[in-house]
């Protein structure tokens, strides 16, 4: 529904974001009956360079609601291993194979993900869904929050809701209205996000190339290369000063397979920067608001979790919110307070090995030492080993603390 509001209205959950936590707690609250009204300020799904890595984990969630048949005929590539190319040397790094009941990721769309969700929300006739809707502030009395402003077609209007949830990413405005304040971790690089054009003479693998200060990750989507160069936190300014050609002959110093193709990008305007951002609040809730997702904690791009922890977040905060919306009564801070409690080790936990990784293994790589980089040899013996591949598959693609989805579906 996108048509220009009333000035006034209600409803018992106001979710704000139309991205997966959004929609997936949009769609199992409806689902178990409960009234939901969900605004997305854009008028469609189509952004590009937006996290596409769909894990274990969230396939579980779909397979439980039932929407695991229709996920799989969206068009995707099923990645079973990640591999690295340090210093011109090929390394097997990540193993999905082996592991149950999903051994594989799948790189989708966001955009026709995010639809699948819409249109299995729009069966339910809780699931109120409105395109171009966008929240600008929040209505509170006495420290409580009663619901929102939002602006559609020009007109403003609020909606009142038992209970408000953010789930407007990193930049949340919500966040900001509330004067919540996260603390931030850091990130030694930003990404820059770009198409090549794809062969099939090409690898297979989805993989990462680091050699000589440079490092770039690209992602199989069959018909195109997602790729994301990284650079020094910062550095995007200096580099975009420069002439394209600079960007083309790192890609080709990289990849040589792609020296052929990289006049493709004709300009920057073709290349987007992802500021990364790592960072955590440290009280996720006040009363009758919650936040979750992006807004709650920016994730590395580090293992493509941000989706997946989103939507174990909308999972979790679907469990413990169900029952009291189910009610008719106000949110108190009891199940708001718990799924925080829940949540927040395994965001603890993800963001502790991101962490890591940017210290010991992106930051070195993007120094200008001039060394071609080595994996250490004792790592690269522990890499021969299947076992130890499943390691880092296991925490990134199933995640510390899987939530299930515990609440049965109303009759439709």
């Amino acid at each position: 529904m996108s048509a220009v509001p009333e000035s006034k209205l209600s409803t018992r959950c106001c979710i704000v974001g139309g991205g997966p936590a959004g929609m997936m707690l949009g769609l199992l609250l409806a689902r178990a009956g409960v009234p939901v009204t969900v605004l997305e300020k854009h008028g469609d799904f189509l952004r590009d360079f937006r996290g596409d890595t769909v894990h274990p984990s969230t396939l579980q969630i779909l397979d439980e609601i039932g929407l695991l048949a229709k996920f799989e005929q969206l068009p995707q590539h099923k990645v079973q291993h990640l591999s690295g190319i340090v210093g011109g040397r090929e390394q097997q790094v990540i193993d999905f194979r082996g592991l149950k009941p999903f051994d594989y990721l799948a790189l989708v769309p966001q955009w026709d993900f995010l639809e699948l969700l819409a249109s299995e929300g729009r069966r339910y006739p809780h699931f109120d869904l409105r395109m171009r809707h966008a929240a600008t502030g929040l209505i509170g009395e006495n420290g409580r929050t009663l619901g929102i402003r939002a602006e559609a077609g020009g007109r403003t209007y609020e909606l009142r809701a038992d209970l408000v949830v953010a789930c407007d990413g990193r930049h949340s405005t919500l966040r900001e209205a509330a004067g919540m304040q996260a603390r931030e971790f850091g990130a030694p690089m930003d990404a820059l996000w770009f198409r090549m054009p794809r062969e099939g003479s090409d690898p297979e693998d989805t993989f990462g190339i680091v050699d000589r200060g440079h490092m770039m990750v690209l992602l199989n989507r069959t018909d195109y290369w997602q790729a994301a160069y990284l650079v020094p936190k910062g550095g995007d300014q200096a580099l975009r000063a420069k002439p394209i050609a600079r960007l083309q002959d790192s890609i080709a110093q990289l990849a040589a397979f792609l020296t052929d193709r990289t006049a493709t990008l004709k300009s920057w305007d073709q290349v987007k920067t992802l500021e990364v951002r790592v960072d955590r609040l440290e009280r996720w809730y006040r009363p009758g608001m919650l936040l979750i997702g992006d807004a709650a904690h920016a994730m590395s791009p580090i293992g493509g979790v941000g989706i997946n922890l989103a939507i174990q977040d909308a999972v979790a905060a679907a469990n413990a919110l169900t029952p009291a919306l189910l009610a008719g009564h106000p949110v108190d801070a009891v199940p708001l307070r718990a799924i925080q409690r829940r949540r927040l080790a395994p965001t603890r936990w993800t963001q502790a090995v991101q962490l890591q990784i940017q210290r010991r293994v992106i930051s070195p790589a993007l120094s200008k030492s001039g060394r071609s980089p080595r994996v250490p040899r004792l790592l690269r013996w522990l890499l021969r080993y299947h076992v130890v591949r499943n390691i880092p598959a296991r925490i990134f693609g199933y995640g510390f603390r899987r939530e299930h989805v515990k609440l049965p579906a109303a009759k439709i």
